[in-house]
């Protein structure tokens, strides 16, 4: 069983290994976080096979991984163990170096899709040395891997980037940072889908409610006429008063 000395976290670990037992038979190599005590990390089962001379490659994320020395063993029960040759190693360290904390992020990590992807931040002490991007997103490599040239920070001597890579599904995507001196980290920017842009709801003026209110017009009253007009009336009270005097003449004699 074989494994690298180093790896940066964010990396994959690949353990690689043969054997002398038969092909179908299986057994675990787990991962363990190894300082003072052991905490298990991760646990694959590997089978051998026929086809390729029973060797394996089995992969180990360290991403998320504390630095650190991690142990890698192999582990099956006591009769598959009885049957190991005396020169087999069934365990290996490895040291995982976290290089995270050197990459800082200025540009959001959501990002609505019409904007994306951009990636702006700065490598501690990195100056004008260059960074190496590689991005992956939903449907695989987008872009890379591509150095980019990095302006040295004058305070402190860090190397500052810039990049935008235009983008067309939403997701997540893994940007991954290298230098000269190797990996340094992975980190995530997710991208979402266009933000609908809200229809505006009119709302009516009081001219419009006002125009939409029909209107009834009061009819002006009409002045009744008189079916007499004012010279008739006059001479009617003529004749009215006149047959009033005669009457009175009458009575009296």
């Amino acid at each position: 069983m074989e494994v690298p000395a180093e790896i940066n976290v964010g990396q994959t670990l690949k353990v690689m290994g043969n054997s002398t037992l038969p092909a179908g038979t299986s057994f675990d190599l787990v991962m363990y976080y190894s300082q003072y005590t052991s905490t298990e990390i991760e646990r694959r089962t590997v089978t051998l096979q026929d086809y390729n001379n029973k060797t394996f490659v089995i992969p180990f994320t360290t991403r998320g991984l504390k630095g650190g020395l991690y142990r890698i063993e192999m582990q099956s029960d006591s009769r598959i163990e009885e049957r190991l040759s005396s020169d087999s190693v069934t365990q290996r360290l490895v040291n995982v170096v976290d290089r995270t904390g050197e990459i800082t992020i200025t540009s959001p990590l959501t990002q609505d899709i019409k904007d994306a992807l951009r990636i702006e931040g700065s490598i501690a002490k990195l100056g004008n040395d260059g960074v190496k991007l590689e991005v992956r997103g939903p449907e695989g490599p987008v872009f890379g891997p591509t150095w980019i040239e990095t302006k040295r920070e004058m305070k402190l001597g860090a190397g500052e980037y810039t990049k935008t890579i235009n983008v067309n599904v939403p997701g997540d995507y893994d940007v991954h940072f290298t230098d000269a001196k190797g990996y340094i980290g992975v980190v995530t920017f997710h991208v979402t889908a266009p933000t609908p842009t809200p229809t505006p709801t009119q709302i009516p003026t009081l001219t419009q409610i006002a125009t939409q209110i029909p209107t009834t017009s009061t009819p002006t009253p009409t002045p009744t006429k008189s079916p007499f007009s004012l010279p008739h009336l006059l001479i009617a009270l003529s004749i009215i008063g006149g047959i009033s005097i005669l009457s009175k003449k009458k009575k009296m004699n």
